[in-house]
């Protein structure tokens, strides 16, 4: 099956759950306190349903709008703009007759579901599969290093042992620490064999979105070729998988960073490249290190990278990775910690949306779907689910009206001051609320668009 079908099959599965896992977390409270619930859809009903069905006082269906779900509580100022029923007397049965923590909890109830799944899920996860990582001994040549911190005194073949004078166990985690956590210092061993504590500037990170460098330490890997993107410029020169590149350019390459810098270097430049093929790769020096050589057939082509400065190929991984389980009490832990660290992380990124550069970066439902692996995969699935079930958390508890987090707004008011806030002015903000995420979600999507039809 094509990947795209795969991943939108994937992307559907994960947000229809999430959606009704999430409308329940209000349904569930809102009947147990005796409130009417009117409609309960996954999707958006605009004008018509695909399917609906009324049980008892409820009608349930499905809508054409795939833009996320809702239940219609009765009583209540909410996205169906029901002003003929909010003109009526209150009822027993109406939300707005029930006292403000009874309200409160119907309101939470659907970020509070979106928590606890998305740690119940890290939780099955890490219980079923264990978490892998790489520690520093499993990468006996280390990373690349970025130019950019070469300055700071990290060299190429380093090896990552503690941030912040802690051990790093998962040394791939370098980058994300870096870019979304407080580092102060990194310990590394270099290739000579000398341990040096690096100290790192406070904004680290702003750094690193400013200058394009989400990636500066890259695990060193042999170039042999794992995949070639089908029409790609590489794959219409002929490479393979299992080729392995020797040189570019007269410049002899040991790993997998040295190709990229070479290729992304002559944007738009044709590039003459040698690569085996059918070898067996036994070992040499490049550079003084150690790296992997060919005994096989060797080959010369000329290849012109794209505009992006890419020929369209991928490397495998040389790296062992090593997975840790844990017993079931175990995983409670890991699981908890794993949700706290992803809603933390997912926070503190949430800054750069507010400048020029992040909001091109923010994506709509194919960045999401992008998420997902190109082949089914069940551990990845429910982890990519977990991580958008805390991401739907964080963003609907934003104080914006037309989310739940609007609301809490306003029944806090309500409870401080013990006064409920005017009906008219609910209703305009519920309208301008609205107003400002059909934006967001227009302007997600259109950046999804522009980058598929120009990047």
């Amino acid at each position: 099956m094509d990947p795209f079908f795969i991943k939108a099959l994937q992307l559907i599965l994960s947000l229809s759950l999430l959606i009704v896992l999430h409308e329940l977390g209000h349904f569930i409270p809102a009947k147990m306190f005796g409130i009417k619930v009117e409609k309960f859809f996954l999707f958006f009903d605009v004008k018509f349903a695909i399917l609906k069905k009324k049980i008892g006082d409820t009608v349930y269906g499905i809508g054409w709008l795939p833009l996320g779900g809702y239940v219609k509580i009765a009583g209540m100022i909410d996205e169906s703009m029901d002003k003929e029923q909010m003109a009526q007397p209150p009822k027993t049965w109406e939300f707005r007759s029930k006292p403000a923590w009874q309200r409160l909890i119907v309101m939470v109830g659907g970020v509070t579901v979106n928590v606890v799944l998305g740690f119940f899920i890290y939780m099955m996860v890490v219980f079923t599969w264990g978490s892998p990582y790489i520690a520093p001994e499993d990468m006996p040549n280390g990373f690349a290093v970025d130019d950019t911190f070469k300055e700071f005194g990290f060299q190429d073949g380093d090896r990552v042992l503690q941030v912040n004078g802690e051990d790093l166990k998962n040394s791939i985690d370098i980058n994300k620490y870096l870019f979304l956590r407080d580092v102060q210092s990194i310990s590394v061993l270099h290739q000579n064999g000398q341990e040096e504590t690096i100290s790192v500037p406070e904004d680290i990170g702003s750094q690193m979105f400013e200058q394009g460098v989400m990636q500066p330490f890259v695990p060193m890997t042999i170039p042999v070729l794992d995949t070639v993107i089908e029409g790609s410029p590489a794959d219409k020169a002929g490479l393979k998988k299992g080729d392995r590149i020797i040189a570019i350019n007269d410049f002899e390459v040991g790993y997998w960073h040295e190709v990229t810098r070479q290729i992304e270097a002559s944007k738009g430049k044709e590039l003459r490249i040698v690569y085996s093929r059918n070898g067996e790769y036994a070992s040499m020096e490049v550079d003084g290190q150690t790296a992997g050589t060919i005994d096989g057939q060797q080959q010369s082509i000329a290849i012109t990278p794209d505009e992006e400065g890419k020929i369209g190929v991928a490397p495998g991984s040389s790296i062992e990775v090593s997975r840790e389980h844990y017993s079931f009490t175990e995983s409670i832990s890991k699981g908890f910690d794993l949700a706290y660290w992803t809603l933390h992380d997912y926070v503190a990124q949430f800054k750069y949306v507010f400048t020029k550069k992040g909001a091109t970066q923010v994506g709509g439902f194919g960045a999401i779907g992008g998420l997902f692996p190109d082949a089914w995969n069940w551990q990845a699935f429910w982890m990519t689910t977990a991580f958008i079930s805390i991401i739907l958390a964080f963003m609907n508890i934003l104080p914006i009206p037309a989310l739940d987090g609007g609301h809490v707004v306003f029944l806090m008011y309500e409870m401080i001051t013990g006064r409920k806030p005017n009906e008219k002015f609910m209703e305009y903000a519920q309208l301008v609320g609205f107003v400002i995420l059909i934006a967001l979600v227009l302007f997600a999507n259109g950046n999804d668009i522009y980058r598929w039809l120009f990047e």
